[in-house]
């Protein structure tokens, strides 16, 4: 299984950034994903989730409204489509698949995560 997390970027305050997760080697209707993100000095931080049978779908309160998960099944990619960037959205931005019985659940905890792509780096600054 691999996970490749891309589309990072330099970007301005209240710009708008689309990162791009492609899973090979797992059926994303096996695994609930998620993309967290670090910044220098911080810990990895979850910011939104999608469930396995992908209809449910949670964020971080940092990130709610202002960044929306998605995935193409066909495409084997979940989608982070992020507006309104702020300074403080500068990190290394990782996408992550989890396994679960549940079909529902949203697995927002790092240590849960079977499988982690390399980050991917956004840089907010004006």
């Amino acid at each position: 299984v691999r996970l490749q997390a891309f589309g990072g970027g330099s970007v301005q305050p209240g710009d708008s950034l689309s990162l791009t997760c492609t899973v090979t080697g797992q059926n994303l209707y096996g695994v609930a994903m998620a993309w967290f993100r670090q910044a220098p000095g911080k810990e990895r931080e979850f910011l939104a989730g999608v469930s396995r049978s992908g209809s449910a779908f949670d964020y971080a309160d940092t990130v709610k409204g202002r960044f929306t998960v998605d995935r193409d099944i066909n495409k084997g990619t979940v989608n982070l489509e992020m507006s309104s960037l702020k300074l403080e959205d500068s990190a290394i931005y990782f996408c992550a698949a989890a396994f679960t019985s549940r079909q529902l659940e949203i697995v927002r905890t790092d240590s849960r995560m079977k499988y982690w792509g390399r980050g991917t780096q956004v840089t907010v600054s004006s």
